[in-house]
């Protein structure tokens, strides 16, 4: 909880609320940036949803993604392949 008394969004909470089961699970409110993932698989959250990355080399090689010392995403997440809407339906069921 924060100091207004309302639940904190993480990757480790969407991570288990949404079962995608990532070994390391980041989130970022616009889905821009990001600290680094360094265990795989690792997922990049934002608030509508997720993108998965199976191994570090694919993390580190997409075309999509800058990686240095942070993780930028010019187009945000949700431009990304393999990204995985949640529906609002998944989202007030969880």
């Amino acid at each position: 909880m924060d100091t207004a008394g309302t639940t904190r969004i993480t990757g480790v909470l969407l991570n288990m609320k949404w079962g995608v089961g990532a070994k390391h699970a980041l989130y970022h409110r616009d889905g821009h940036w990001y600290n680094n993932l360094d265990r795989f698989p690792g997922a990049l959250f934002d608030p509508h949803g997720y993108v998965v990355f199976e191994n570090e080399a694919r993390y580190r090689n997409s075309p999509f993604l800058r990686v240095s010392k942070e993780t930028n995403v010019p187009g945000g997440i949700s431009s990304l392949p393999g990204y995985v809407p949640v529906s609002w339906a998944t989202k007030e069921s969880s």
